[in-house]
């Protein structure tokens, strides 16, 4: 019996933080990961590879450019996925060295091997027989997620896919069914439309990324239509079908019947908890392998956390972490906060998506006075450098604080941009920060300038419509004598302040 203070199960990134945590404070730490590539499904099947692909999608199809050179520009006129795979295997080996050299840096002692409770504070780890037991007061389920399979349908991972499969993809279909209008299946419709594959997007829901901005969705949907996805919302598969030429039949619920090379089914996640006695410690997981935890990631039974994607939402590789920290953090006595309500979240298709803080609608519900500002790529220098002219970004202000309470971005580093508005909204900043601020030229920071100014500019006229009456605060200025920087009067932009829009 090897004896440790904390024993992580899993190498992702929940894991990865709440082991180097927990080393930081001096204690004994395991980790077991059942993969001979350590990193869990952010590096090996999920975040990593995608987003790495998006990249070279992205670049080998002269995206980019051809808002210069037109629409036939290509950088590489013979796709293949050879190419399209060979700089996310690179990242991929290169992001697993990096958290090994963390682990050996750290002291932790990783088993590699399935580990499986045998009691609330027992793990063996290994293959077949030859098992190690280990030991300690405190164990982190940090095993991740495995794609969800809709009942009734089979997926064969040759002609019908799971997201997992996209690295084994032996060569580029020229059409394609992606079963889930979810974060992941409008990534990948969007990637593989971008190469020039006829994508259909099938989902039940009517409404497409229900948890984004509507204004941000209307231009998202433009653009990937622009891209040749054909979207059918409100569509339920009942039945997939591959006939002997390798083709793909998806029957619908309403009778209709589509054909394609290749179908991907995107419906979700589910926890990865198979295989690891969670009843043998007491803990229970759900229908869809997902453990419950309180507000410090600890489970029912004390001493056992569990953090990540095998939890439920936000499954982020970013709030992963976090947890893991977090849990870790707990369970050795060790103060520590975070700004939950301000984690950024980011939809890399094609284009971005990336928002922080409050939705439109929401903001609605709770009768809480808004208004926005908008700025277009267009209109940013560096937006038509970059050849993004379909871009934009959204500020959502108090109407009579200007305090912001969210931000929107849709288009070329759209969740790079997201981070400049959640600091300022994380040290309780108005839109007044913006107005006064100086951006580099060109950047496609100085949208929040111009939106800013859009949305002072709302102010006034809002402010001179209601002038009458008394009492009102509608564009109130910081304080009685004070006039915003680059303004010259209440919301109304100086000339130099708009040089540049």
């Amino acid at each position: 019996m090897h004896n440790f203070d904390l024993i992580v199960i899993g190498s992702g990134p929940g894991g990865q933080r709440a082991a180097t945590q927990a080393a930081k404070l001096r204690k004994r730490v395991a980790m077991c990961e059942k993969q001979h590539d350590v990193g869990g499904v952010c590096i090996n099947t999920g975040t990593i590879p995608s987003k790495t692909l998006r990249e070279a999608v992205i670049d080998l199809s002269g995206r980019r450019q051809r808002t210069l050179y037109g629409e036939t520009f290509r950088s590489k006129r013979q796709m293949r996925v050879k190419d399209l795979l060979f700089r996310a295997h690179h990242v991929m080996r290169a992001e697993r060295d990096v958290v090994r050299a963390q682990l050996r840096r750290n002291g932790i002692t990783l088993f590699e091997g399935m580990a499986r409770f045998e009691g609330p504070h027992d793990v063996a780890v290994g293959t077949g027989s030859d098992l190690i037991r280990l030991n300690a007061p405190n164990v982190v389920i940090a095993t991740g997620s495995t794609p969800a399979v809709p009942e009734g349908l089979t997926v064969d991972h040759h002609t019908v896919l799971t997201s997992d499969d996209i690295l084994a993809l032996p060569r580029l279909p020229r059409t394609m069914i992606v079963v889930g209008a979810g974060i992941i299946g409008v990534e990948y419709a969007t990637m593989f439309a971008t190469l020039g594959v006829g994508v259909t997007l099938v989902d039940k829901r009517r409404d497409l990324l229900d948890m984004v901005d509507r204004e941000i969705v209307d231009a998202f949907t433009y653009q990937a239509r622009e891209l040749g996805v054909v979207t059918r919302l409100g569509e339920e598969v009942a039945q997939l079908e591959t006939n002997g030429d390798g083709q793909a039949l998806v029957v619908m619920k309403s009778g209709k019947r589509l054909t394609s090379d290749l179908v991907l089914v995107s419906a979700g996640r589910q926890g990865a908890t198979d295989g690891l006695g969670l009843e043998t410690a007491g803990v229970v997981a759900d229908a869809r392998g997902r453990v419950h935890v309180n507000a410090n990631f600890e489970t029912d039974v004390p001493g056992i956390y569990a953090v990540g994607d095998v939890i439920g939402a936000p499954s982020l590789a970013s709030t992963s972490g976090e947890q893991g920290r977090l849990a870790a953090c707990h369970m050795f006595g060790i103060e520590a906060r975070s700004i939950a309500e301000l984690y950024p979240f980011g939809i890399y298709a094609i284009p971005e998506i990336a928002w922080v803080g409050s939705h439109e609608s929401d903001l609605t519900m709770q009768a809480i006075p808004y208004e926005t500002g908008v700025a277009r790529y267009k209109e940013i220098a560096r937006g038509q450098i970059l050849g993004d002219l379909h871009g934009m970004l959204k500020l959502i202000f108090h109407l009579e604080t200007r305090r912001i309470l969210g931000v929107w971005a849709l288009g070329a580093q759209a969740t790079e941009l997201v981070h400049i508005g959640q600091a300022v909204m994380g040290l309780g900043g108005t839109l007044d920060y913006f107005v006064d601020g100086v951006f580099n030229y060109p950047t496609l920071a100085e949208c929040y300038k111009v939106a800013a100014l859009d949305g002072l500019n709302k102010l006034r006229e809002l402010a001179s419509a209601d002038a009458v009456r008394p009492g009102s605060t509608i564009g109130a200025k910081r304080d009685q004598n004070a006039t915003p920087c680059g303004a010259t009067g209440l919301g109304e932009p100086s000339e130099a302040s708009v040089a540049h829009r």
